[in-house]
């Protein structure tokens, strides 16, 4: 009460002056606490937030599949966990696949006995024993038996078995229902969509798994703040101080908010961020020439335009300003004050009481 009452004596005892010079001693701006600072220069601002979400690059998001039918055995990892490439991610009993083995044994065997006739037939052939025909012949038929083992080599190989378990069947034979699925790529796992017991068919989903760096921001912009927005242009997340690039705007008018959506990839910071995350993002837009950063205290509104108090000899000078942008603790500004003019940045209220109550 004692402060405002002074503020208001103080305003009544200025003397109304046509240049509009507020006079203030330097004893009078430390009891009212009025602080100045220097104008920073601009050369860009922030817009206003905007929602945004976090999604993983179509590239780096990958569904890892049942590869043969049967039942889900063992489930090795959980959601959230982080994998390595060629890691065991569950292990499936497989009648299929059985069967699978046991017809690339037939069909394996048949092609060693037509391999064996074939190369004996070439050797017959060349000593003129045997006719052109019947090596023909068995060419043909130890070429078809290749094919047919090489068919059913991919199956099982697309089943999950590699060069060295293959190798190990032709050699003891042994056939093995058990079936192990591993991680196509280094990566986290987003979600376990099976549980242990269930019955799986060749392609149900077991997991999702993705690599999170780089990640994606998606933005809905609306239409009319577009011709601002260009890419490389970076966003900023203001909550989590992370920032990327625009790598794609859309050229489709969204119906639900008439928003156009645009994608920036982050990668300093990706850790910071969780696939489906929301946000509150902003843009970074160039600023104009004659643009400055200023604390929010800075400006004071009255009869509905803007003004900064800039310092001057003997007092502080109102002049009008336009406000350019808006950011989380400040405003951008478009004024023709030099770079090099303190204004004032704490107590214009204040400064305001004195200059309309000596007007």
């Amino acid at each position: 009460m004692k402060t405002l009452f002074s503020i208001l004596l103080f305003a009544i005892t200025l003397p109304t002056v046509a240049a509009e010079l507020i006079p203030f001693t330097e004893q009078q701006r430390q009891s009212m606490n009025i602080e100045t600072a220097l104008m920073q220069i601009a050369t860009s601002r922030t817009s206003a937030n905007l929602p945004g979400k976090v999604a993983v690059p179509n590239a780096q998001l990958h569904i890892v599949t049942a590869t043969q039918q049967g039942l889900v055995e063992t489930l090795l990892v959980a959601e959230g966990e982080v994998v390595k490439k060629g890691q065991a991610l569950a292990r499936i009993k497989s009648p299929a696949l059985l069967a699978l083995q046991s017809d690339y044994l037939e069909a394996y065997t048949r092609y060693q006995l037509a391999k064996s006739n074939y190369d004996r037939d070439q050797q017959l052939q060349k000593e003129g024993i045997i006719a052109e025909r019947r090596l023909l012949e068995s060419r043909a038929q130890y070429q078809q038996l290749l094919t047919g083992v090489s068919r059913i080599k991919q199956m099982l190989e697309l089943s999950g078995m590699d060069k060295q378990a293959l190798q190990a069947l032709k050699s003891n034979r042994k056939l093995d229902s058990s079936l192990t699925v591993t991680a196509p790529f280094d990566g986290v796992l987003l979600e376990q969509m099976t549980t242990a017991g269930n019955r799986v068919q060749a392609a149900d989903p077991l997991y999702k798994i993705a690599s999170l760096k780089p990640l994606w921001l998606e933005v809905h912009v609306p239409l009319e703040k577009l011709a601002n927005i260009q890419l490389g242009q970076a966003v900023v997340i203001p909550s989590v101080n992370v920032s990327g690039s625009i790598v794609t705007i859309g050229k489709m008018v969204h119906g639900v908010d008439q928003g156009v959506l645009i994608r920036a990839e982050v990668y300093e910071g990706a850790e910071k961020l969780r696939p489906g995350q929301f946000l509150q993002v902003q843009l970074t837009i160039a600023s104009e020439q004659n643009n400055y950063r200023v604390p929010r205290s800075a400006v004071i509104h009255s009869a509905g335009s803007s003004y900064v108090f800039s310092l001057q000899e003997g007092g502080f000078l109102p002049v009008a300003i336009t406000v350019a942008g808006e950011e989380a603790n400040a405003l951008i500004i478009n004024t023709e004050l030099s770079a090099q003019t303190q204004i004032a940045v704490a107590g214009t209220s204040a400064l305001k009481a004195a200059w309309l109550g000596g007007e």
